[in-house]
C-alpha cells in the first residue's frame, strides 16, 4: 500500500531540500556568468519556473501541513506565504524589465539573495521540526503530492493568484496550462 503512494521523488523533506539546492546552482550560475543578455535572461526565466513551481507546492502542501502540525508555527507558515506573495511581485517586475538593463542584474541579484534568506529560514526551524512532527509516511505521501502538483503548476508569476487553500489547488493547475502552453510558444519563436 505505501508504494502506491510513493514516487522516486522522496518524502517532502527531499524535495523540498532538492528544490533549494537546484536553485542555489542556477543563482550561482547566473551571477558567475557574464554572458550576453539574452543567456541572462533564460536563465532567469529558468530560475522562474522552478521557483514559481516550488512555491506552488510549498504552498499547497508544505505550509498546510506546518499549520496542520505545528499549530505553534502559523504565524511563521503566513510569513513565509507573504514572502512568496513579494517573490512573485519581484519576479513579475524582472520578467517586464529588459534583460540589457543594470536594473535587470540589480533585481535578480538581490531576489536571489532574498530567496536564499528564506530557504535557510525554512531549512532551519520549519523542515526540521515539520520532519519531527510527521510520520515517514505522512512526509512520503507529502512528497508524491508535492511531486504531482510541480507538474501542472504555473511557470511565470500570478503576483494575484490566490495563495491559500482551496483556491490555490483549484486554479493552480489552469495556470499552469496557459502557461506552459505561452513557454511552448517562446521556445519556438527563439
Amino acid at each position: 500500500m505505501l508504494r502506491e503512494l510513493v514516487t522516486n521523488e522522496g518524502d517532502l523533506i527531499d524535495i523540498v531540500d532538492n528544490d533549494h539546492r537546484t536553485l542555489e546552482r542556477a543563482f550561482a550560475e547566473y551571477e558567475n556568468d557574464s554572458g550576453d543578455s539574452w543567456d541572462r535572461r533564460g536563465l532567469v526565466e529558468y530560475i522562474t519556473a522552478e521557483m514559481i513551481r516550488h512555491m506552488v507546492a510549498e504552498e499547497e502542501y508544505l505550509y498546510p501541513a506546518v499549520q496542520e502540525k505545528l499549530p505553534e508555527l502559523r504565524a511563521a507558515a503566513e510569513r513565509e506565504l507573504s514572502e512568496h506573495a513579494r517573490f512573485e511581485r519581484e519576479l513579475k517586475a524582472l520578467e517586464r524589465t529588459p534583460s540589457d538593463q543594470e536594473e535587470f542584474d540589480r533585481r535578480a541579484r538581490a531576489l536571489f539573495q532574498d530567496f536564499r534568506q528564506h530557504t535557510r529560514g525554512e531549512e532551519r526551524e520549519l523542515l526540521p521540526r515539520l520532519h519531527s512532527a510527521c510520520s515517514a509516511r505522512q512526509l512520503l505521501a507529502l512528497g508524491s503530492k508535492i511531486t504531482m502538483v510541480r507538474s501542472v503548476a504555473p511557470t511565470r508569476p500570478h503576483p494575484a493568484a490566490p495563495d491559500h487553500s482551496p483556491a490555490n489547488m483549484l486554479l493552480n493547475p489552469g495556470m499552469g496550462l496557459v502557461d506552459r502552453v505561452r513557454d511552448a510558444l517562446f521556445d519556438k519563436q527563439r
